[in-house]
Formats: structure tokens, sequence, C-alpha cells
């Protein structure tokens, strides 16, 4: 069942609830927490805006949010807050990736790197605790156009990274390159598999066709779990694909990142790490034991700010009202694609999508800096720009960069013809 729709004066009313049930360091008697609410010098309490301002005033009261509190409840002096927390996840886990009530467990991180890298952390510890295996015998395997957090994840830990190369046109592994990607790890003493399956790349938006190689993993007879990366498309892509396999409805999937501080538009710092319930005890740290319940995330200390701004977002839309905007954001793509096509500009775009990336070499310089557009790579070795239809991209932006093109286009051509 989706979300629905929460009115603003009840939005309002729901945050300044959960900071009430909160302990308030200027009312209360705290001694023990080494923390407190932001310096009063320079972020005057008393601010008239603050009543009408829920957000404002979570971030003003600064609660902490350290330890996973779908595990345990967590530090009852923010437990208004961690209520509210909770129910952001179970609106993503649930009524957005297919999971069963209280059948997941996560957290608000700090964004797609951390939740990635916590992905990573949960399964290799999972092979090392279940399996006997070291580290050295476990391995990462992501296709060529993943984020590079798995690069510094597989690092971090210590683990094996094995990319695997895509097709220039589909941006897709093929079942041959996957095959030997799995073959090669195993000539270097791999063990396990960690597999990424993407939901909408930072790069190009693709999105990984996960039923393709799950049957590859079964043949090579190797244990594997599977995380998804939505951190770019998990607010877009699900509203778009009906039938979407990179869910928790597919019961390979194991876990899932997505980023609130992108399509979402909250503040950054505000990711979300999802997986299936009992996982992340892989990572739980019983050395912190001052800390209720312990920990079992990666960044402990948390702000309860940014994840009230996702909440309130959400909220504020339903489920219904956020389809219609993404679908607002994905015709606006169409619009920008079909105007490529007419004038002969070479691109990819998955149509889930709301990301168009061009061929570097037909787009000039000087609408690559005037647009800001976001090159592969920042020297001459770059080969694709790309352009992101987010909500600040409206018609009128299209309508101007695509008369530009066609201005350089035109006078490219006529120069051809004069020389």
């Amino acid at each position: 069942m989706a979300w629905g729709k929460i009115e603003k004066q009840e939005i309002q009313s729901r945050v300044f609830a959960a900071l009430r049930k909160n302990k308030n360091y200027r009312t209360t008697t705290v001694l023990g927490l080494p923390a407190s609410y932001l310096d009063a010098e320079v972020f005057p309490p008393d601010a008239d805006f603050l009543k009408d301002a829920p957000f404002a005033k979570a971030f003003m009261e600064n609660p902490n949010h350290i330890g996973c509190h779908t595990l345990v409840g967590g530090e009852s002096a923010f437990e208004g807050t961690h209520a509210l927390e909770r129910e952001l996840l179970e609106i993503c886990a649930v009524d957005m990736f297919g999971a069963s009530s209280h059948a997941y467990d996560g957290y608000v991180a700090s964004g797609g790197t951390e939740a990635n890298i916590q992905a990573l952390w949960t399964n290799r510890n999972y092979f090392m605790e279940e399996y006997g295996l070291e580290a050295q015998h476990i391995a990462v395997l992501y296709s060529a156009d993943s984020h590079y957090s798995f690069y510094k994840g597989s690092n971090l830990l210590q683990i094996q990274a094995i990319e695997v190369p895509v097709e220039e046109t589909t941006r897709q592994m093929t079942h041959a390159t996957y095959d030997r990607a799995l073959q090669e790890a195993q000539s270097r003493g791999v063990r396990a598999i960690i597999a990424i399956f993407n939901m909408g790349t930072t790069m190009f938006g693709s999105v990984d066709a996960i039923d393709e190689y799950i049957p590859i993993l079964k043949r090579s007879g190797m244990p594997y779990k599977v995380h998804v990366d939505g951190a770019f498309g998990g607010f877009v892509y699900p509203f778009v694909d009906t039938d979407l396999r990179l869910t928790f409805k597919n019961q390979e999937v194991g876990s899932i990142t997505i980023d609130a501080h992108k399509m979402l538009q909250a503040p950054y710092g505000t990711g979300i790490f999802l997986c299936r319930k009992g996982m992340i005890n892989y990572t739980h740290t019983g050395a912190a034991s001052y800390v209720v319940g312990g920990d079992a995330t990666l960044v402990g200390s948390r702000s309860g700010a940014n994840l009230i701004a996702a909440w309130m977002i959400l909220q504020t839309y339903g489920h219904d009202g956020w389809k219609q905007k993404v679908l607002q954001l994905i015709a606006r793509t169409d619009m920008l694609c079909a105007a490529l096509r007419e004038l002969g500009i070479a691109f990819y775009r998955n149509e889930g999508m709301n990301l168009v990336t061009m061929h570097a070499s037909q787009i000039p310089e000087s609408l690559i800096e005037k647009y800001v557009l976001v090159p592969d790579a920042h020297d001459d070795s770059a080969r694709w720009v790309k352009i992101v239809v987010m909500d600040h991209v409206k018609n009128e932006h299209i309508d101007a960069f695509i008369a530009d093109l066609k201005a350089h286009l035109t006078t490219a051509a006529y120069q051809d013809q004069t020389y």
C-alpha cells in the first residue's frame, strides 16, 4: 500500500510533536550526553521564523541518531525523532521497494557513498563469519559505469574489486564479459561475490538487467550477495518502471542504497541504506557499549534534522504526488531527447531516467561551460557530457540549450561549406 499525502499543517505538528518528545537541552537537565543544541550565540533559539519551520527547528535542536533504530529504539533522549526515521525507512523499504513490513533494517546515512560501503561491509562480514573466509577471498563485482564508492569501499575493506566492461551503446555488461569476470575472480582466489547492480548510474542513468546475470552467478558455484545501488535512480526509476526487478520483491536483492539529497532535494548528507532483516547484525559493534543497543552503522552519530527533511518531502507529496513530479521530469527529458535526435546528436538515455549523456565531441566547450554540463572526465580524455533534468531544469532552459546548440551546428556547417 502506497504512502499517502499529509497536509502541511499536520506535517508541522508531527515534527514539532516529535521534537517535544525528545529531551530538550534548554528545559531538561541533561548532564551526560556529549552534544547540545546549536550554539545560541550564533543561532538564536527564539527567532520568529522557527515557529513555522520544523526542519530549521530540528536542525537547531540537533538530535543525535546514532545507532540503527530498526534494531532497537535507541537513546531515549531522542525517541521522538527516531520514530520519524523509522517512518521514513518504512516508506522507502515497504512502499517503494516492496519489502514486507518489519522484514528490513536500515538507517539514514550521510549519502550514497557511505550506504554503498555499509553494504560492502555488511556482506563482507557475512561471508567471513558464515563461510570462514578471509577478506582477500571476497570480491565486489560491478560494471564499469558503477559509482566510485565501490572502488573506495573495496580498498577500505581489503576485498578484491573486479570491474566488468560495458557495451558502448547499451551500457550493459554482456553474458560473456560477466562470465569472464567471474572466472577471473576465481583465478585470483575469490570464493564469494558481492554483486552490484545499478538502478541509474551516475554518468549514464543506465539500469542493470539483473535477471541477465543471476544465472551466471549461480553457475559460478560461488556464494553471492546482491546489492542494488539506487543512489541516483532510487527516487525516480521505481515510479516509471512498474515491473522493476531491482527491489526487495526480487528475493535475490539483499540491500539497496538510495540518496535523498539528489532527486528528492533533501539537504546534502542524506542517503539511505536498506537491507533484509538480520543482515546489518554482521556490522554490530559491541564495543559501542555506551550506545543503547550498540551501533551497527558505519558513521555512528547522525543528524536527525536531515531525515526529517526527507520525511517532510515524501509526506508532502504522497506516493501519487511524487510519481506525478517524476513523470513531469521524464516528460521534459523526452522533449530534450526529441530535440537532440532532430539535430543529429548522439546520446544515451534510459527511458525510465531523467538523465541524458551526449557525445562530448558534438557539444562545443562554450556550451559545456555555459550550461555547466558534467563530463565523464575533467581532462582531454572526456568522451561524454551529461544533462540531468532536475526540478530546476525547466522547459525554457532546455529550449535555450537546444537553440544555442542548433546555432553552433549551423555555423559549423556553414564554415565547412566555405572551406
